[in-house]
C-alpha cells in the first residue's frame, strides 16, 4: 500500500493530503490545502477552521522548469493513476484501516507523504487553537519528492484561523428572529401593495367622478348660458316694445333738414300735448274768472254810508254819463249799467270765484306735478331710446362668451372709447359689468402699445384695492390689438347725475351723507402707498346704491378739462401740472353745491367749449350762494373750504376728513337750520351712493 502511495501522482498526493491534514484555504470559510508546486483545493466538511494559503507570482515561475522536468514520465504517470484509482479502490472496498493511520505527525519514516509540511498544519492539537494568523515570509530551502517527483514548498503561506461564539441555539434564535422580521416586512409590502392598490383604485374612481361632475358642469353651464340669452332676449324685446309705446306717449327724435346737414329734433307726445291743451283750458278759465270777477266789482252794492251821504259830484257823474250815452234818441245808446246786487249776492258770487280760482289753481299744480314727472320718464324713455341704438350698432349685440368666462347680456352705456355691458361670470356664477376699451385705430402701434401698458398698471393697483366704498375690480384681459377688457363689479340703479336731472336737488342731510361716503372712500386711496388721485369725480360717476370710486393714475399725469376740476388745471403752460389730492377736494365742493341747490357754482348752462374760452373756471375766485333754498351757514363754510381758489389754502384728503362738518356727531337742530355739536346725537342714516366709472 505503501509502494502505491509512493506511485501517486504529485496533485494527488497533495489531494490526499490536504484532506488528511485539514488545511482550509481562501478566505471564505471553505476547507483547502496548502500550495506546494502546484495549485489545488479541497473541502473539509467536517472542520470550522479556515485556513489560506497565497502564493506569489515569483512562486509560479520557480514551479515552472520542475513542471517541465516531469514531462518524460507521463507514460509511467498514467499507469500510476490507474494503480492508484484500484488501490483506492481496494481500501474502500476492504473497508481496513484509514491511510492516516500509517503516518506519524512528529517525525517518521522518511517515505511520509506528509514530512515537508510544516508542524502547524499536520498538527490536530494546532487545528483547534485559538484564531490566528499564521504568514511565513521566507521560502524554504527544502524540497518534497514523492518517487521520481519533487515537490516544492511555497515562498510564501498566509494561514488564518477563525472560530465563532454562536451555539446552535443563539443561531437558532437568531434565524427565527430573522424569519419573523422578513415576514413582518413581508406583511407590510403586502399591506402597503394592497393599500397602494386601493388608492390607485380611489384616484380611478375619483378621476372618473371628477370627469362626470366636469361634465355636468359643463352642461349646467350649456344651461345657463341658455336661459340667461333667453331672459336677456325677452328683455330686449320688451324694453323695444315699451320704448315704441312710448314713442308715441312721450316723444321720439325725428330728423330734420337744414340747408345741406340734417339734424335730429326731439317731437313730443300725445301725453304732453295733452297737458299742453289742460294747462291752455286752466288759462282760459281763470281769465274768464277774472274777467267776471271784474264784472262782479261793478255790482258790488254801495256801503251803508255812501247810500246815505252822496257825495257832491255825484251830479257832474251823471251829467258826464248822459253826455257819454248821447241823446235818449240816439241808435247807438250805450247800454245801462248792470243791475246793483245786493250785499249778500255779492258776497256769494265772490265766494264762488274763490273757490274756482282755487280749484283752478291745484288742477294746474297737478298738471305742473305730472308735467315733472312726464319729464322724468321723457329722460328714461330717451336714455332708452340712445342705449337701444348704441346696442344695435354695437358688435357684441349677439350674446359672445369673451376670455371664454363672461356672457354679454345687454348694453347698460356708451362712452367716447367705451361700451359697458351687463355681462354674467360663468365661473363665479355673479353679474358683472365689463367695459370694453376700443382704441383709436388711426393711432401709431407705439402709442397703442404705450396706452395699454399704461391702463394695465392701472387696472392692477385698482385689483389691490379693499375697501367698501371703492368698486372691485374682478379681471382684466386683451380681445385684440385694438380691444382690451375691464371686468368690475356690477352695481345696480342710477348714477347721481341722472338723480337730480329728475329731482334738480336735495336736501342737506342727504347731500352731507353722500359727501361723507364720497370722503370716506377718498381717505382711503390717499392712504395706500403710493396714494391714488380719483381726479375725474363728477355725479355721473356717483350711482345710488353704494360708494365705489374709481381710481386714477399717479400724481403727474396729463390734466383733461372738466367743469369739475379745479383753476390749476386749466392754467396753460409748457408742461401739465402737477396735480394732488386736492384736486378731489375741489370735485367734492362742486358736487356738494350741485346737490344743495341744484345748479353748478361755475360755469352753469354752459359748454365746455364755452368754459374753455371764456376761461370760466380761471374767473372763479370766490364762490356766491343763491338765496333759495335756505342752507346751513357751516355747509357753505365748508363749500369755501373745498373751492378755495389758490391750491395752498385750500383743504387736502385728509384735512376734509377731519372737517368738522363731516364728524358723525354733527347733528342739525330742528329749531334752527345750523348745525349743533352734541355728544350724544347719532349721524344720520345716510343714503348709499356710489362712484363708479362705466
Amino acid at each position: 500500500a505503501m509502494d502505491e502511495l509512493h506511485s501517486l501522482d504529485p496533485r494527488r498526493q497533495e489531494l490526499l493530503e490536504a484532506r488528511f491534514t485539514g488545511v482550509v484555504s481562501g478566505s471564505t470559510g471553505s476547507t483547502g490545502s496548502c500550495s506546494v508546486g502546484a495549485k489545488a483545493s479541497t473541502n473539509n466538511e467536517s472542520s470550522n477552521h479556515s485556513f489560506g494559503s497565497l502564493g506569489s507570482l515569483s512562486d509560479k515561475e520557480s514551479e515552472t522548469p520542475e513542471k517541465k522536468q516531469s514531462e518524460p514520465s507521463r507514460g509511467r504517470k498514467r499507469k500510476a493513476d490507474t494503480q492508484s484509482e484500484s488501490s483506492q479502490g481496494k481500501n474502500i472496498g476492504g473497508r481496513g484501516h484509514k491511510i492516516s493511520d500509517y503516518f506519524e505527525y512528529q517525525g517518521g519514516n522518511g517515505s511520509s507523504p506528509v514530512r515537508g509540511v510544516p508542524p502547524a498544519i499536520r498538527s490536530p492539537q494546532n487545528s483547534h487553537s485559538a484564531p490566528s494568523s499564521v504568514r511565513q515570509n521566507s521560502p524554504s530551502p527544502t524540497s518534497l519528492a514523492f518517487g521520481d517527483h519533487p515537490l516544492t514548498q511555497p515562498k510564501q503561506l498566509s494561514i488564518k484561523i477563525t472560530q465563532t461564539d454562536l451555539t446552535m441555539l443563539k443561531l437558532a434564535a437568531l434565524e427565527s428572529n430573522k424569519n419573523q422580521d422578513l415576514e413582518k416586512k413581508e406583511g407590510r409590502i403586502d399591506d402597503l401593495l394592497r393599500a397602494n392598490c386601493d388608492l390607485r383604485r380611489q384616484i380611478d374612481e375619483q378621476q372618473k367622478l371628477l370627469e362626470k361632475y366636469k361634465e355636468r358642469l359643463n352642461k349646467c353651464i350649456s344651461m345657463s348660458k341658455k336661459l340667461l340669452i333667453e331672459k336677456s332676449t325677452q328683455e330686449k324685446l320688451a324694453s323695444r316694445e315699451k320704448s315704441m309705446q312710448d314713442r308715441l306717449r312721450l316723444g321720439h327724435f325725428t330728423t330734420v333738414r337744414h340747408g345741406a346737414s340734417f339734424t335730429e329734433q326731439w317731437t313730443d307726445g300725445f301725453a304732453f300735448q295733452n297737458l299742453v291743451k289742460q294747462q291752455e283750458w286752466v288759462n282760459q278759465q281763470r281769465e274768464d274768472i277774472e274777467r267776471q270777477r271784474k264784472l262782479l266789482a261793478k255790482r258790488k252794492p254801495p256801503t251803508t254810508n255812501n247810500s246815505q251821504a252822496p257825495s257832491a259830484n255825484s251830479e257832474p257823474k251823471q251829467r258826464k254819463n248822459k253826455a257819454v250815452n248821447g241823446a235818449e234818441n240816439d241808435p247807438f245808446v250805450r247800454p245801462n249799467l248792470p243791475q246793483l246786487l245786493t250785499l249778500a249776492e255779492y258776497h256769494e258770487q265772490e265766494e264762488i270765484f274763490k273757490l274756482r280760482l282755487g280749484h283752478l289753481k291745484k288742477e294746474e299744480a297737478e298738471i305742473q306735478a305730472e308735467l315733472e314727472r312726464l319729464e322724468r320718464v321723457r329722460n328714461l324713455h330717451i336714455r332708452e331710446l340712445k342705449r337701444i341704438n348704441n346696442e344695435d350698432n354695437s358688435q357684441f349685440k349677439d350674446h359672445p362668451t369673451l376670455n371664454e368666462r363672461y356672457l354679454l347680456l345687454h348694453l347698460l352705456g356708451r362712452g367716447g372709447f367705451s361700451e359697458v355691458y351687463k355681462a354674467f361670470d360663468l365661473y363665479e356664477q355673479r353679474y358683472a359689468a365689463v367695459k370694453i376699451h376700443q382704441l383709436n385705430k388711426s393711432w401709431r402701434d407705439e402709442k397703442k402699445e404705450n396706452y395699454h401698458k399704461h391702463a394695465c398698471r392701472e387696472y392692477r393697483i385698482h385689483k389691490e384695492l379693499d375697501h367698501p366704498r371703492i368698486v372691485k375690480l374682478y379681471d382684466y384681459f386683451s380681445l385684440d390689438t385694438d380691444t382690451f377688457c375691464t371686468v368690475l363689479e356690477y352695481c345696480e340703479g342710477n348714477d347721481l347725475d341722472f338723480y337730480l336731472k329728475q329731482h334738480k336737488l336735495m336736501s342737506e342731510k342727504e347731500a352731507r351723507s353722500i359727501v361723507m361716503q364720497i370722503v370716506n372712500a377718498l381717505r382711503y386711496l390717499n392712504e395706500i402707498k403710493p396714494p391714488i388721485i380719483h381726479y375725474d369725480l363728477k355725479p355721473g360717476n356717483l350711482i345710488i346704491g353704494h360708494v365705489l370710486v374709481m381710481p386714477h393714475l399717479e400724481t403727474e399725469i396729463y390734466v383733461l378739462f372738466s367743469r369739475y376740476l379745479p383753476p390749476e388745471c386749466f392754467v396753460v403752460g409748457k408742461e401739465p401740472p402737477k396735480i394732488s389730492n386736492k384736486v378731489d377736494v375741489w370735485s367734492v365742493g362742486v358736487i356738494f353745491f350741485q346737490c344743495l341747490y341744484g345748479r353748478k357754482p361755475f360755469g352753469h348752462n354752459q359748454s365746455q367749449q364755452d368754459i374753455l374760452q371764456e376761461n370760466t373756471i380761471l374767473k372763479a375766485t370766490e364762490v356766491q350762494f343763491p338765496v333759495k333754498p335756505v342752507v346751513s351757514n357751516e355747509a357753505k363754510a365748508f363749500i369755501r373750504r373745498c373751492l378755495a381758489y389758490r391750491k395752498e389754502d385750500r383743504f387736502d384728503v385728509h384735512q376734509l376728513a377731519n372737517d368738522p362738518y363731516l364728524l358723525p356727531h354733527m347733528r342739525r337742530s330742528n329749531s334752527s337750520g345750523n348745525l349743533h355739536m352734541t355728544g350724544l346725537a347719532a349721524s344720520p342714516t345716510p343714503p348709499t351712493s356710489s362712484i363708479i366709472s362705466y
